[in-house]
């Protein structure tokens, strides 16, 4: 379980800050974009639906197909979920650890992805599926591209909660510039159009807290998966 503090007591919904300054969008290409600070009217609400989907589906460290620990802890809410297992990368409708069908997808987090795929262009997009990383200092993704699902016309949103991280964006092949931007909390990603197979990574998160988060990052991926 996560918590304001990182250890196991839980999450608690904290109030919405009204007043944040306000942050400017940052384009990254054809169909691409950082939404700045979307997530922060969400912000209760989120973090109170993340305590109750991590009580029905722990995060947990996967193993990849070539046998090593993912250092990212994750689980997943929706119709399915992502898993990665020494046999191969899939979504499945179920918890393997559990048995169970993941949780529901909580409506904000349903309105929360609509709205940002709205914004950046997209007005139709109903995820089914809801992958949640944990990020602690020292933990980074790799870059790679989304291309597990069956429909790729359909966008990538990515949601950044807690401490910053620089994100790293290229193009469709893997030796196409990068570019560096900064997460930081409520922060929106989207990506979809000829930027839908993008190369894309987190690099080594540094040590530091938020206030609402700890010493952490939490990072929703929202997908459809078929």
């Amino acid at each position: 379980m996560i918590s304001k503090t990182g250890n196991s007591s839980g999450l608690s919904p904290l109030p919405m800050d009204l007043f944040a300054e306000e942050k400017r969008d940052i384009p990254l290409g054809d169909g691409a974009i950082v939404l700045g600070g979307f997530a922060c009217p969400y912000e209760s609400e989120i973090l109170s639906a993340l305590k109750n989907i991590i009580a029905l589906a722990p995060l947990r460290h996967m193993t990849t197909p070539g046998g090593y620990r993912m250092s990212v802890a994750m689980t997943n809410c929706g119709q399915f979920g992502w898993v990665a297992e020494r046999t191969g990368y899939r979504y499945d409708a179920h918890d393997p650890e559990s048995g169970k069908p993941w949780p529901s997808m909580p409506e904000v987090f349903m309105a929360l992805a609509q709205s940002a795929a709205a914004k950046a262009g997209y007005n139709v997009f109903k995820p089914t599926a809801c992958l949640i990383n944990r990020y602690e200092p020292g933990t980074k993704l790799s870059l790679h591209q989304d291309k597990d699902e069956l429909d790729l016309t359909v966008p990538i949103v990515s949601v950044s909660l807690g401490l910053p991280a620089i994100f790293q964006f290229g193009g469709v092949k893997r030796n196409d510039p990068i570019r560096k931007i900064p997460l930081e909390h409520g922060d929106v990603a989207v990506w979809g159009g000829t930027s839908r197979l993008a190369y894309h990574g987190i690099l080594p998160l540094r040590p530091g807290s938020h206030p609402f988060i700890g010493s952490q990052r939490i990072n929703l991926t929202f997908r459809k998966t078929n």
